[in-house]
Formats: C-alpha cells, sequence, structure tokens
C-alpha cells in the first residue's frame, strides 16, 4: 500500500457527476482510498468543472471538511520546480495542477497518483527519469 494516495481534479469531480464517463470508477476510488492528498490547485480545477456541469463548488470544500481530501502542497517552497517542470512539458502543455501533481509524487515517492489523465501521465516524469505510478480507468 502507497504511503499516501494523491488525487487529480477528474476523479473529483467524476465522484459527484453521474454522467461523466469516470463516475463508477470515481466512487469506486473514493471507498478504496482515504484520505486522499492534493494541492490547491487540483481543487481549483474541480471547482471550475463541477460549476460547468451546474454542481455547487462548495461539495469540493466539503470533501476538505469530511477529511476525504487533504491539501499537503505549499507552492512557494516548490515554485521553481513546478515552473519547470511546466516549461519542460509546455508541447502538452502541462497545466498548473499537473506539475504541482508532479512534484508532490517528488516529494512523497512512495505515492500512488489517482487520475483520468493517463495519457499526460504515462508521459511526465519525476526526477526527470521516474515513472510516476498512477491509476487510472482502463
Amino acid at each position: 500500500m502507497p504511503q499516501r494516495v494523491l488525487i487529480d481534479a477528474g476523479p473529483i469531480v467524476g465522484f459527484f457527476v453521474c454522467t461523466d464517463l469516470h463516475h463508477n470508477w470515481s466512487v469506486e476510488q473514493f471507498k478504496l482510498f482515504r484520505p486522499f492528498f492534493t494541492c490547491e490547485a487540483v481543487l481549483a480545477e474541480a471547482c471550475a468543472r463541477l460549476e460547468y456541469f451546474g454542481f455547487e463548488q462548495s461539495r469540493v470544500v466539503d470533501l476538505l471538511a469530511a477529511g476525504a481530501v487533504t491539501v499537503d502542497f505549499a507552492i512557494v517552497p516548490h515554485a521553481d520546480r513546478v515552473s519547470r517542470l511546466m516549461k519542460k512539458y509546455a508541447d502538452r502543455p502541462m497545466d498548473f495542477a499537473d506539475a504541482c501533481l508532479v512534484a508532490m509524487t517528488e516529494r512523497f515517492t512512495d505515492s500512488l497518483l489517482i487520475t483520468t489523465d493517463a495519457g499526460d501521465f504515462s508521459i511526465y516524469r519525476r526526477h526527470e527519469r521516474e515513472v510516476i505510478p498512477f491509476k487510472s480507468p482502463a
């Protein structure tokens, strides 16, 4: 079992939106792993997506209040690394939330990332060459 299970915005949105392609998978992840660790950028992205689907953004904050999700990343000490990652993967392009998650996997080496974004996270590397351990829907 990984020391920390990190979560991306996709599974958070999928958890709430029953019409989401990955809803059932996302709900299953919330049953299997808790608490999840993430960054504020992921929460902001999840809030924006929920609003797009007509859901209240406060649902994301409710996950924090319930202890299902914990923020365990401060950008300031990692700003240089996050910026370098975004520049390195500018051709994807790597967004702020993804860069923060990659930096988190570098900080917590025994971690597993839960994401619906297998395409990008199969390309991103932590510490320049290491594959990032992640779980995504089939």
